[in-house]
């Protein structure tokens, strides 16, 4: 039998996890986002650059009403948010191919609290924003293609983040 919300015995539970979005804009983008942001107790998101729209309806359908009861922040310039955070003990990671990245599977905490970073659709994490991360995890790929959908990347990346958090 399929277990409905009522029904299922998950536990409710917040990582020490902030969520970067350097201007991401696709309204779908953004609402699965928020649904990954509640399904893996992130603390919050932090929106750069372009902000999101919230009325819109497809990020509102896609985001099931997450949209509503995660905890977010719009800096159009999230410098000093960013500054912050690192002096306060996040260590910032990002989710992206470098030439010094590392694969996500292997992914071990440096820091108990986690600024963890994505990028736009189309050109990634801007070189200012890359220049500030502590580290870098990539998603291995095995096909032709060598980037993904920034919402897929980033439910993988929460789930192994949260898999070593809960260890």
């Amino acid at each position: 039998m399929q277990l409905t919300h009522d029904n299922t015995n998950f536990e409710n539970r917040q990582f020490p996890v902030i969520l970067l979005l350097d201007n991401i804009t696709s309204e779908a983008n953004i609402g699965s986002i928020f649904r990954l942001a509640d399904a893996f107790g992130v603390e919050k998101l932090i929106f750069h650059g372009t902000p999101p729209n919230l009325n819109s309806n497809r990020l509102k359908r896609t985001a099931r009403n997450t949209h509503t009861t995660v905890d977010f922040q719009v800096y159009e310039d999230a410098t000093q948010v960013i500054n912050d955070l690192k002096s306060s003990g996040y260590k910032m990671t990002a989710v992206e191919i470098t030439s010094e990245s590392k694969p996500i599977s292997d992914f071990h905490l440096e820091a108990k609290k986690i600024l963890l970073v994505a990028g736009n659709e189309r050109h990634g994490i801007s070189e200012e924003i890359l220049k500030s991360c502590d580290n870098a995890y990539h998603i291995e790929m095995f096909g032709k293609n060598s980037s993904m959908n920034v919402a897929q990347s980033l439910g993988i990346a929460l789930y192994e983040i949260t898999k070593v958090l809960r260890s």
